[in-house]
């Protein structure tokens, strides 16, 4: 697969890598059911990079009318609609493992997949990557010690500074922190985290989504934003700070609101994105409008990426239950943004 060839080809649908994820988790089967129809292939040309027999069962188990083929680096994506086309990095085939179950070989793998689609998008070989799940249990046993994609991404494309941005329904979501302890947020809420964070989502809707002056709603973290006061000083010792240097940069960014009201006034679009402090304060309203179909885009990458909403799903692996619509939407949101890029 040549360099810079993968806009140029195919009525310049985008080729977008797809990565498994945990073969032991609902990765393969989401992209099988999600790639089985045409709709997709109608906005890019998918390239599945993972485990060429793990692939091959997937859509054995599931009876879809899918030819699985496998292709190597140099050669070009098929264009035909039952194709799926299989990219396979591992330099051994992938032993025998435990569907539902975390453990090292899984783990390297899915690792590995993410490594060659970084490698793919860096040399301009495809025009973005969508992420089916990791486990993070799985990758540590394998000797990567990252909390999760995020931090891996941007450790292997040298990003200076990322973030995960949560797009369901008529929401985008700027996360300020993700998977803290509540006890623990008001000491990890500081002045610079809040502001790279109204950064990041300025720069995501300026320069992905075209949005020429951006204006981003920024959540409170007390009651009716503290009450002056009286029920808690973040807002006014930090957050407040750190929205009025965004502003002195220019950034539309609010003053602290009540988040009771601000996800409302940003789903009927007063706001093009909310800066939300912590994991549930932005996931619960995001999952009330968009279950089952919110994508998560990285942030500050020199690269498109989007991933699903969702987890290895270990509990339901094998069952033929697992909804593809996050996979759908990602990859939907990803052939968007390539094409505009």
């Amino acid at each position: 697969m040549s360099a810079k060839k993968s806009m140029t080809d195919m009525n310049d649908k985008p080729l977008l890598g797809i990565t498994m994820g945990d073969p032991a988790g609902i990765g393969p089967e989401v992209i099988a059911k999600a790639l089985a129809g045409r709709a997709l292939r109608r906005l890019c040309r998918p390239l599945v990079i993972g485990s060429f027999p793990v692939m091959q069962q997937a859509v054995k188990s599931l009876k879809l009318k899918l030819n699985v083929i496998r292709v190597e680096g140099h050669e070009p994506v098929p264009p035909r609609s039952n194709d799926l086309a299989v990219l396979d990095p591992l330099d051994h085939p992938l032993g025998r493992f435990t569907r539902g179950v975390a453990a090292p070989g899984t783990g390297a793998a899915s690792v590995r997949f993410i490594q060659k689609a970084v490698e793919l998008a860096q040399l301009g070989c495809i025009d973005g990557m969508v992420t089916a799940p990791i486990n993070k249990e799985a990758i540590n046993m394998a000797g990567c010690h990252f909390p999760g994609h995020t931090e891996l991404l941007a450790d292997l494309t040298g990003a200076q500074e990322s973030g995960m941005m949560i797009i369901g329904g008529p929401l985008r979501i700027m996360f300020v922190t993700t998977h803290v302890a509540i006890k623990d947020l008001p000491s990890l809420l500081t002045r610079a985290k809040i502001e790279k964070a109204i950064r990041l989502a300025h720069l995501a809707l300026r320069d992905l989504f075209g949005i020429k002056q951006p204006r981003i709603g920024v959540a409170a973290l007390n009651p009716h934003a503290g009450e002056h006061g009286l029920f808690g000083d973040e807002e006014a010792q930090v957050i407040l700070p750190a929205a009025h240097a965004a502003q002195a940069q220019g950034i539309r960014a609010s003053d602290p609101l009540p988040a009771d009201t601000l996800f409302g006034k940003a789903a009927k679009g007063d706001y093009d994105a909310v800066v939300a402090l912590y994991h549930d304060q932005g996931l619960i309203p995001l999952k009330l409008v968009a279950f089952g179909t919110c994508v998560n885009l990285t942030v500050g990458l020199p690269i498109i990426r989007t991933s699903v909403d969702h987890g290895t799903a270990f509990d339901i692996v094998g069952k033929g239950i697992a909804d593809p619509g996050s996979l759908v939407e990602a990859i939907k949101l990803a052939a968007k943004l390539a094409k505009r890029r």
